[in-house]
């Protein structure tokens, strides 16, 4: 595993190294397109935590003690 992440990382920083210039133009353009594709990812990141909000939460908040402590509390109420 580390003989595979060390090859990987020789191979990246060689082809770093020896990489050519691309003599290409970025025009202004460019970057707006970026910036659009960052908000697009980030909304789109949104709509998918609001999609499953409650998977999310329930992962992260419940247990299964306060699940049974809830479902005792629906029964006196």
């Amino acid at each position: 595993m580390r003989y595979t992440r060390k090859v990987i990382a020789g191979l990246g920083m060689t082809l770093l190294l020896v990489s050519t210039p691309a003599h290409a133009y970025l025009d202004p353009g460019t970057g707006s397109m970026l910036l659009q594709g960052l908000i697009a990812a980030v909304a789109g990141v949104m709509v998918t935590a609001r999609m499953y909000w409650h998977k999310i939460k329930g992962f992260f908040g419940r247990g299964p003690a306060q699940k049974e402590h809830d479902e005792n509390d629906q029964d006196h109420g």
